[in-house]
């Protein structure tokens, strides 16, 4: 593809990158800042009973996370600006007309990239989990056992090139639109800070909904930092179904945390919390 600006050149790639690295780390600390805001002010005394694990986060725990989180953003904007280049050059499937491809492509684009993603996490994570990787690799990640929105980007050096790399080389194999890549980071993202959040959002008996009991919340994930062993997956529940990996508690504890609770309920578990 023939540009004016060679986004190749060392100074116009730094710039890029730069600017691809305030994207996603501002929309990490935006996203994780919204949640946080709404569990613990507006909805704190609504969702105090919906709090999935009631051990205390570690001194200085938010802080320690957005550090790893910084890191995780400069590797995924790296990772961006090097599709670009190569997007520039015509290496990448990525187009911008919307004639290139039945419009019907374009969700199908993104369902497909989602399954591929899920996929990928799902045996990446339990590969991470081994004794030896897990020490080196993942345990950054694992430390926040009581988990929040700040987690959802939390990861060691190697785990976050792992995890970058995944857009990049989808988009060598499979047509995806600009805005197609948009909308999978924005899930990524979104769903992460959710599914971190330690505070279930989602409505009750949701598990059993034929949508809901394939989507991955906040207590499904919980699970994962305090079991270590089950609920591997990153979006989607059917390959810890299909490999039965699905903690045995999950939908227990979902029960439990989003049967309806009175006011005076409400008010001794918050006590209990405190």
């Amino acid at each position: 593809m023939n540009t004016e600006i060679d986004i190749a050149s060392p100074l116009t790639f730094l710039f890029t990158t730069f600017f691809i690295f305030l994207g996603v780390f501002g929309r990490y600390v935006g996203t994780a800042l919204l949640f946080s805001v709404l569990v613990k002010s507006t909805f704190k005394e609504k969702l105090s009973h919906r709090v999935v694990q009631d051990r205390p986060r570690r001194l200085r725990q938010d802080w320690i996370e957005i550090g790893w989180s910084f890191v995780t953003s400069v590797l995924f904007a790296l990772a961006g600006g090097l599709m670009l280049v190569a997007w520039q050059k015509g290496y990448t499937r990525i187009y911008l007309d919307w004639e290139t491809y039945p419009q019907a492509w374009f969700p199908v684009s993104i369902l497909l990239v989602l399954f591929l993603h899920e996929t990928y996490y799902y045996w990446l994570h339990r590969w991470m989990h081994r004794p030896k990787v897990y020490r080196l690799v993942h345990k950054v990640h694992h430390d926040s056992i009581t988990t929040s929105a700040w987690t959802s980007f939390s990861f060691h050096p190697i785990e976050s090139t792992f995890q970058a790399i995944f857009i990049p080389v989808i988009a060598f194999l499979i047509p995806l639109h600009a805005y197609a890549i948009v909308i999978v980071l924005t899930i990524m993202t979104m769903t992460s800070a959710i599914n971190h959040l330690n505070t279930e959002l989602y409505p009750r008996d949701f598990h059993r909904h034929w949508f809901g009991r394939w989507w991955i919340g906040a207590t499904h994930h919980s699970l994962h930092h305090s079991q270590f062993r089950y609920n591997y997956g990153l979006y989607f529940t059917f390959w810890d179904k299909w490999m039965r990996t699905e903690s045995p508690d999950f939908a227990r504890l979902f029960n439990k945390k989003t049967r309806k609770h009175s006011k005076k309920s409400r008010e001794e578990v918050t006590v209990k919390i405190h």
